[in-house]
């Protein structure tokens, strides 16, 4: 029972509302009866039907999520009346998006560990006890990361009013030492023009600009310490290379794996057509299938009709220092053709490694 009692029956229609929303759906509905025994104990309330048919009906009338079920009889008078069953609150969300919510969260490295139970414990509210009860296996987070830095989503709260302002912000940028310890990389703060924040692998990262550059910057918002919003308006877009007719999100994560900064270049790529589905994973459709007349006749050093039969040759638009770790994580699987310097730099690269695992 509620540890107080409801005065009277002024609060009747907010009660019978929460009484909904924490036992019902689709799957587990309410009778008028069931809801005058929730009524009295867990508020104390004794009620009769006409009273709580009236405050559902007004409920409804106020726009409430409420459903039910309309059975039209005819009473001893012969008049026909209208009876209701079934009541259900119809939640914003389902089971199947609350879970995904929950498993952004567990599975987010940006949200320290006590805040992410505390949200998770927060959604939970947003549905009813059935949907608590099937999700009880979420509080175990120990086992999963996530970051250290309290300050995190403060960070983000604070970038996000500094977007909307207009206005630089300044912030101390660390790294983790052997200690397993945040340190800042200097001792002077990061001052930068902010525009746009997006999630990425399980981080945040603000996609920025400096004073004194024309390119975009990306910077982990978990890293940051110490921030805060200066009195200084930002530069404007127009004079940021990628952002003069604003800043297209899909194209710069594309063109920007692992966040890298540095410019996007043109890149060919041999790989296995059985690998198309990690291309789509990686790039989206964000690349162009060169044709096998093109590839003869602009690479025929790199291709040979009878070994390369399952291979496909691609064109994408990428960072080159994104490509570099891109390529030797699918070493096996993939082989970039040109740029002629990237090629070289592989190729050191992994003879660096063999003569290493000797």
């Amino acid at each position: 029972m509620s540890t107080y009692m409801v005065d009277g029956k002024k609060m009747m229609n907010i009660c019978i509302l929460e009484i909904l929303r924490k036992y019902t759906d689709s799957e587990h509905t309410m009778d008028q009866k069931d809801i005058i025994k929730k009524l009295e104990t867990e508020y104390g309330m004794k009620v009769d039907r006409k009273s709580v048919k009236s405050n559902l009906m007004n409920l409804v009338d106020f726009g409430y999520n409420l459903e039910c079920t309309e059975i039209e009889r005819e009473n001893k008078n012969g008049e026909t009346e209208i009876l209701t069953k079934d009541w259900y609150y119809n939640h914003e969300f389902d089971d199947a998006e609350l879970r995904m919510l929950i498993d952004s969260i567990l599975f987010s490295k940006t949200i320290p560990r006590n805040q992410a139970q505390e949200l998770i414990e927060k959604i939970k509210g947003l549905s009813n006890v059935y949907f608590s009860a099937k999700v009880q296996h979420v509080c175990n987070l120990p086992g999963l990361s996530h970051t250290d830095n309290r300050q995190t989503m403060l960070n983000v709260e604070m970038i996000d009013d500094a977007i909307s302002e207009g206005k630089k912000v300044a912030f101390l940028y660390n790294t983790y030492g052997i200690d397993k310890q945040l340190h800042p990389r200097k001792d002077t703060k990061y001052i930068v023009n902010p525009y746009q924040m997006v999630a990425n692998e399980g981080k945040y990262y603000l996609i920025c600009n400096y004073d004194k550059y024309d390119n975009l910057s990306n910077y982990r918002i978990d890293r940051m310490t110490e921030i805060e919003i200066l009195d200084e308006k930002v530069k404007d877009k127009s004079l940021v290379k990628g952002m003069e007719h604003g800043l297209n999100l899909p194209q710069h994560m594309a063109e920007h794996l692992y966040m890298f900064s540095d410019p996007a270049a043109t890149i060919v790529l041999k790989v296995q057509k059985g690998n198309m589905g990690d291309i789509v994973d990686w790039f989206d459709k964000n690349f162009e299938v060169l044709s096998p007349k093109f590839v003869q006749n602009n690479y025929p050093d790199n291709f040979n009709p009878e070994t390369d039969a399952n291979k496909a040759f691609i064109r994408v638009t990428c960072s080159q220092n994104a490509m570099f770790h891109w390529a030797m994580q699918y070493g096996t699987s993939v082989e970039v053709i040109e740029p002629a310097d990237l090629r070289e730099r592989i190729r050191d690269a992994v003879n660096e490694m063999a003569e290493r695992y000797k």
